[in-house]
């Protein structure tokens, strides 16, 4: 996946919750779902997430903040979900907290910034 002159419209919109040094926290809020948009999007703007072993390059990699280093996964998650159904036409919804070990990085990511 990635952006490209002929590929499909992806709109991905976001806003800074936080940051720090060589870290952001974001809310992304998509208009389309496409493979991997998020992914994709962050990385188009040289800002691959944190554990992406396929969009986030070594380089780029190895000048992440010491802490957010031994995190072994895509630091993203869904705390909402909302759509329609296709056959009731109804707006389903779901809702999921931050899952302890991404606020155990940010928690760590928060300690060891400067200042």
């Amino acid at each position: 996946m990635a952006v490209v002159a002929t590929g499909k419209p992806a709109v991905t919109n976001f806003r800074v919750l936080e940051h720090g040094q060589g870290w952001s926290l974001l809310e992304c809020r998509l208009e389309t779902g496409r493979t991997h948009q998020i992914r994709v999007h962050m990385a188009q703007i040289g800002h691959a997430l944190i554990g992406d072993p396929v969009y986030l390059p070594p380089q780029t990699a190895r000048q992440l903040p010491e802490a957010a280093r031994p995190f072994r996964r895509q630091a993203l998650h869904a705390t909402a979900l909302a759509l329609t159904h296709p056959l009731a036409g109804e707006t389903q919804q779901w809702h999921s907290p931050i899952p302890p070990d991404m606020l155990a990085l940010l928690q760590a990511l928060r300690r060891d910034a400067p200042g």
